[in-house]
């Protein structure tokens, strides 16, 4: 397919930019070309904060009209952890008329190849970065997050996972060459000669099943992996936080038409209350694509029953610290403690157990017994949040009921090292801000075990004793088979102990931060450089992001021809 003038003026525009993205996933390199400083922004046809929050609030109340096909109501009842209603209906699709629309689109997008569909994608992305101010309150009022962690984590961040996942889909389908030819000697006889071409053809319908806490973060590598390799995609956004993948909908519709393609190559399915449609959809045969964040036992649902599709799942896992010795216990407390408290644990990355030896670690303060480590600890996380105004910052909401109940049970598990208090916001009375509890358990004893072997998603740590380092790396390795885990931090200042448990976290696919003293933590991890999950023990079934993330979200279709 010849490229039109749209496509040669979206190519000039953002091929540099994908051949920055090709370059760091190779090289593991630091870049990212989405700012994280909110001053960047209110230049070139972006928005400002003033502009941003602007706009956010002139959609709260109104109905977001898509222009999608098969509409067959309005749902919506978004209530932000802040307290606010955002009072925004969305379009609940009649699955009959919308699922045959959105493939009404695919040839073209499909013939139009690798090159043109990622400028595409980077077009959509870039009028996304653009509008980062809106999508930073969007993030704010659907997940809980505080404002400066919405913006980064929702906006930058968000959209450097979107670009990497564009850059990986676009690697994986030039790996083979668009056409080939073939010649095969036959001694005195005239070669055999055949021309070759190879397509990369999409699987069909892609669905992507929002989470709550991350919208964009965790929505954003399936949607624009599976689009940058021909497939169309359904989003279907978690009904407590619709908004951010909504606009994020509206954006890619825009765009596509913008550069003549199909905009049902990208359709929103909002749900009604307790509707529960994304097991409806997960089963539909015009589904050949799921991405998945979200509990396990959904998880584990959706690869037994969604037998037609390529499902991704990132599901929960039992986060484990092991410390066994440091050489900057100060510094490692304080890393600890900001690991713990950030978006109030509430992360699918923040650890949960911390294994220290009973008999105490070496420190570079001397020798620390289990009891003075864990008072310490609590005494880091007390003074990070002493100050209420930058415990907001630091903590944000509570997300939902479930996660406030789990904090509120956490206390009658064990001995409390470090109670959860009440905190209050000065500008939204309503919202549920809570300081982690961490809770002393023995690990040697069989009741404290279904404590520390489950996953208590929220502000909840378990500091639990065990006999030694050995003893430690044997627990972590149980906790990855059996549990998963998306993250594994040690403190060691002792080759073996390290070289243990490297050993384990490679035997058992873990992804392993080692002795974090400074402004890096466990719990974060840079697009393009790090990898979220491995797609190798039971918290995920896939990495975000690799070469497998995208691969099999197309086949190379070959044609051939006698020369």
């Amino acid at each position: 397919m010849a490229a039109q003038p749209t496509e040669h003026a979206l190519i000039a525009k953002h091929r540099p930019t994908l051949d920055q993205a090709l370059e760091a996933i190779r090289t593991r390199a630091y870049w990212s070309p989405h700012p994280e400083h909110p001053k960047a922004y209110g230049e070139h046809g972006s928005l400002d904060a003033a502009a941003g929050k602007a706009a956010f609030d002139a959609v709260r109340g109104t109905r977001l009209d898509l222009g999608q096909p098969g509409t067959d109501d309005w749902v919506g009842g978004e209530v932000s952890p802040y307290g606010i209603e955002l009072g925004v209906t969305y379009p609940h699709p009649d699955l009959d008329t919308l699922l045959p629309a959105m493939r009404a689109g695919r040839r073209a997008w499909r013939d139009a190849g690798p090159e043109t569909r990622a400028v595409v994608c980077l077009e959509i992305l870039k009028r996304i970065s653009d509008r980062t101010h809106e999508f930073a309150h969007a993030v704010m009022h659907t997940s809980g997050q505080a404002f400066m962690m919405a913006f980064q984590a929702g906006g930058p961040h968000a959209q450097d996972r979107g670009l990497e996942a564009v850059a990986y889909a676009y690697a994986e389908q030039v790996r083979t060459p668009g056409t080939a030819e073939w010649t095969k000697p036959q001694g005195k006889r005239d070669p055999l000669a055949l021309t070759k071409q190879f397509t990369p053809v999409p699987r069909g319908i892609a669905l992507v099943i929002g989470c709550n806490t991350f919208p964009t973060w965790n929505g954003y590598p399936g949607l624009f992996a599976s689009l940058a390799t021909g497939n169309a995609v359904l989003v279907k956004p978690h009904p407590r936080a619709v908004l951010p993948l909504a606009l994020t909908v509206r954006i890619a519709r825009e765009a596509l038409a913008e550069a003549g393609f199909d905009p049902n190559l990208v359709a929103l399915a909002a749900e009604r209350p307790g509707e529960g449609i994304a097991k409806t959809l997960a089963t539909r045969p015009e589904i050949r694509i799921i991405d998945y964040t979200g509990s396990t036992s959904f998880g584990d649902w959706l690869e037994a029953n969604a037998r037609q599709a390529q499902v991704y799942t990132e599901k929960a896992g039992v986060n484990t610290v092991i410390v066994e010795s440091t050489d900057a216990y100060k510094g490692m407390l304080s890393n600890l403690a900001f690991s713990l408290s950030l978006y109030s644990g509430q992360m699918c990355t923040t650890p949960q157990n911390l294994l220290i030896p009973r008999d105490g670690i070496r420190t570079d303060e001397g020798p620390k017994t289990f009891d003075e480590v864990v008072a310490g600890l609590a005494r880091a996380v007390d003074g990070l949040l002493g100050d209420d105004a930058r415990a907001n910052a630091l903590l944000g909401a509570i997300v939902n009921p479930d996660v406030k109940a789990r904090l509120e049970a956490a206390a009658g598990l064990g001995e409390v090292a470090l109670a959860s208090r009440e905190i209050a916001h000065p500008d939204f009375p309503d919202a549920v801000v809570r300081t982690p509890v961490i809770v002393k358990l023995d690990g040697a004893k069989p009741d404290a075990e279904a404590a520390y072997m489950s996953e208590c998603f929220g502000p909840v740590s378990f500091a639990v004793a065990v006999d030694s380092a050995a003893d430690a790396a044997e627990l972590l390795r149980r906790t990855i088979r059996e549990k998963g885990a998306m993250t594994v931090g040690a403190y060691t200042t002792d080759s073996q102990v390290e070289e243990a448990v490297q050993e384990v976290c490679l035997e058992e696919a873990a992804q392993l931060s080692l002795n974090l003293t400074g402004g890096v933590y466990v719990n974060q991890t840079a697009a393009f450089s790090d990898f979220h999950g491995s797609g190798g023990n039971p918290a995920a079934n896939a990495a975000l992001c690799d070469g497998a993330f995208v691969a099999n979200r197309f086949r190379v279709v070959e044609v051939r021809r006698e020369a």
